[in-house]
This record gives structure tokens, C-alpha cells and sequence, in this order.
């Protein structure tokens, strides 16, 4: 029988599919049969010539994912000081409702490092080939690859949030990408992780659109 779903609209589904970290429940089990529901919505997204190379890894085992959820933490403790990381990002715009929702989403993903060995379920999806290697690092080798799993994934997200389900993309583990594979049996050589996605059932089903600056300031049409 499928899983009951929140009645959500089509762009209110695709607005408020939220980064979720602090309102995860870490208590409540999410069952096998709702993450088979979920990635039969997945693996209808497209592929680059139809190729379907991708592959899906879900760890609920309490041991496995302590040991992935301790690697999370120390790339996130290196990445916390680099430039980039969301606590230094946009921090200097001028626009008080940016650094606000910085200032939030850098809290929350401080709790996520520190809880990410704790959600019910991880997936981390994977995809044929590689593109670090000098042979395969170029645009198209990179956009093709990428663009073969992260439509599936996100496909997955959304199925997710359509459930009451909560998800987060994070990729600060692939810093010891060779460990986790390692972990979880994954063929390094043949097969590449994209990202590590903490899953649970949302403390409370109403999210909010974020706040984002205006479409005029990153739309082009016919010219930059």
C-alpha cells in the first residue's frame, strides 16, 4: 500500500523541499518499503544517453553509520574554516535577509555534523565512472557523469518530502571518499559517490519557501 502523502501542489513541493538538519527525527525509524517508494520515483529521472549507470547505497546499520557519521564530522571541521563554508559565505553582502538565512543554515549544519551518523537512514548515490582522473576531467566527461545522477537523486528528495520525509545534500564526506567506499563495499574504481544524504521523518510537514534575491539578478535572456 503506498505511504501516505502531504497533498502538496507541484511548485509547493519543489519550494519548500528544504535542506532539513535540525528537524530530523533521529528517533523515528524510516521503514524499507518507503525508500523503495522513493526510488521508484527516482530512477524515472533521465540519464546521459539513457545509460542508467547509477547505483544507490543505503545504510541503516548503527555501527556503519557511526563510522560514516564520524568522517562527516571531520570534513566538516576542516571545511567549517575554509572560505566557502557557509558560516563565511555572503556574510558581507549588505543583504540582512541573506546573512539572516546564512546565519540559520550555518547553525543547522553544525548540528548535522554533529548528528549525522544518527539519522534513521544515509544514501549515498553513485554513478558509474569517474572524472578525477586526467583523462576524464574535462567539461563534458564532468557534466555528463553528474548529470546522470543528480537528477536521480533529487528525484528521490522530493518523493521523500512529498512523505514527510526530510533529506539533506551534503558532500564534505567525499574528502575520504576511498574510506566510506571502503565501509559499505562500494567499488571505488568503478563507481563514484556524489554526495551523502541523511534521511528522516520531519519534525513537523510545513516548510517555508527560503529567501533567495530577486530572478533579476541571475536571469539572462539573449544576453548576459
Amino acid at each position: 500500500m503506498p505511504h501516505e502523502q502531504l497533498g502538496l501542489s507541484n511548485d509547493e513541493l519543489l519550494s519548500t523541499t528544504r535542506a532539513v538538519r535540525k528537524r530530523l527525527d533521529l528517533d523515528r525509524p524510516v521503514s524499507e518499503d518507503v525508500l523503495r517508494e522513493c526510488m521508484e520515483v527516482a530512477v524515472q529521472a533521465p540519464t546521459g544517453s539513457n545509460a542508467q549507470g547509477w547505483q544507490f547505497v543505503f545504510v541503516t546499520d548503527p555501527a556503519k553509520k557511526a563510522k560514516i557519521g564520524e568522517i562527516y564530522r571531520q570534513a566538516f571541521s576542516i571545511y567549517r574554516d575554509m572560505p566557502v563554508a557557509i558560516h563565511k559565505l555572503h556574510m558581507d553582502s549588505g543583504d540582512n535577509n541573506l546573512t539572516d538565512s546564512q546565519t540559520r543554515s550555518a547553525s543547522s549544519a553544525d548540528y548535522l555534523a554533529e548528528n549525522m551518523g544518527k539519522a534513521p537512514a544515509l544514501l549515498i548515490p553513485c554513478i558509474a565512472g569517474r572524472t578525477d582522473s586526467p583523462e576524464t576531467s574535462n567539461i563534458i566527461a564532468q557534466t555528463g557523469t553528474l548529470g546522470s545522477i543528480i537528477p536521480a537523486a533529487w528525484n528521490f528528495m522530493l518523493a521523500a518530502r512529498a512523505r514527510g520525509i526530510g533529506t539533506a545534500w551534503t558532500t564534505l564526506h567525499l574528502m575520504q571518499e576511498k574510506e566510506v567506499a571502503d565501509i559499505i563495499g562500494i567499488p571505488f574504481d568503478d563507481y563514484m559517490q556524489v554526495a551523502l544524504i541523511p534521511i528522516g521523518y520531519t519534525k513537523g510537514t510545513s516548510f517555508k519557501p527560503a529567501y533567495r534575491p530577486p530572478v533579476e539578478t541571475v536571469m539572462h535572456i539573449n544576453n548576459w
